[in-house]
């Protein structure tokens, strides 16, 4: 399957990789590459991860303070959000 990240993902990413180079630049490197090989893995097995709380989603969890949100379109993973786990998910709209 390919793989799709929206600009919001993409954002979410860049945003999690300054924050940990702010203290730590080598570990920024690190999680980022856990991040990649966990959503390239997708390509191949989208869906073992577990049931996202957004109808239709679902969710990686490639290291215990994150989750990788994604939805599946016939031959395509598209990676939604780039959550931390605190972070209010789904967030509230109102």
């Amino acid at each position: 399957m390919k793989i799709l990240s929206t600009a919001d993902a993409e954002q979410d990413r860049n945003e999690i990789f300054d924050y940990i180079a702010d203290d730590n630049p080598s570990a920024a490197v690190r999680m980022d590459t856990r991040f990649a090989e966990a959503v390239r893995r997708l390509g191949n097995h989208p869906y073992m991860d577990r049931i996202g709380k957004i109808p239709g989603t679902r969710e990686l969890i490639p290291h215990e303070n994150y989750r990788v949100v994604y939805e599946i379109d016939v031959e395509t993973v598209r990676i939604l959000a780039l959550v931390h786990v605190t972070r209010q998910w789904p967030p509230d709209r109102g």
